[in-house]
């Protein structure tokens, strides 16, 4: 088996995780990074260069066929499945992998756009524990109107950024307003910036709100 084979039940084990960045054994901090539907890891990591912290290692797993899970995240949970799951399984494998090079959780923040920043948040709230930081671009916690919030843990403090177009074609303005109730109430401290009209994309601010964000941990 190669390490690019489909595994059934399990789509998103056995795929790449695409490095950028320093060595995580000489790195000061860690950011782990999810693409959207139908992009790459390796798309992503083009963020990396506009944090402008070269020392920090960037990992960013890939997701079988460029997707997390088929449907929209506000699909109900099980016609996403085993996306979903196998999907958090890739975080928790990367995150164990970080760890385990001596970056603790604390130096480690969890960045995702789009559908990747659905599965981070979701993460997130799923495993609340102190991280370095966790940021959705364009993204909100899974499942449809009214899933329970029901999460155990604690971000206890960890800094949060939830930022979206305030009409993006994708993402509710609401989920994003409910997903920062919720990561608030674990804890967290929730910055949200649902910006006019901003589209589907990333901007400027929220690049520079990363920055900073980043430059605290050093």
């Amino acid at each position: 088996m190669s390490e690019n084979d489909f595994i059934p039940g399990a789509p998103h084990q056995n795929q790449p995780v695409v490095a950028h960045g320093a060595p995580l054994d000489r790195a000061v901090a860690a950011m782990i990074m999810l693409h959207g539907r139908g992009a790459t890891a390796a798309s992503i990591l083009t963020l990396a260069p506009e944090f402008d912290r070269p020392d920090w290692a960037y990992l960013a797993p890939q997701a079988a066929g460029n997707s997390w899970y088929p449907y929209s995240f506000l699909a109900p949970m099980e016609q996403n499945e085993p996306g979903i799951s196998s999907g958090l399984t890739a975080v928790t494998d990367t995150l164990t992998r970080v760890i385990a090079a001596g970056i603790p959780e604390g130096r480690v923040i969890l960045l995702g756009f789009s559908q990747g920043a659905c599965l981070t948040l979701e993460f997130a709230a799923r495993h609340a524990r102190r991280y370095g930081g966790v940021v959705g671009f364009s993204g909100g916690l899974i499942g449809p109107e009214g899933t329970p919030r029901s999460y155990a843990g604690s971000l206890a403090g960890t800094p949060v950024f939830l930022g979206c177009s305030d009409t993006d074609p994708h993402v509710p303005k609401w989920r994003v307003e409910e997903s920062t109730a919720v990561l608030r109430q674990l804890g967290g401290e929730v910055t949200m910036r649902l910006y006019p009209g901003m589209g589907h994309t990333i901007d400027q601010d929220e690049i520079d709100f990363v920055r900073d964000l980043m430059r605290d941990l050093e």
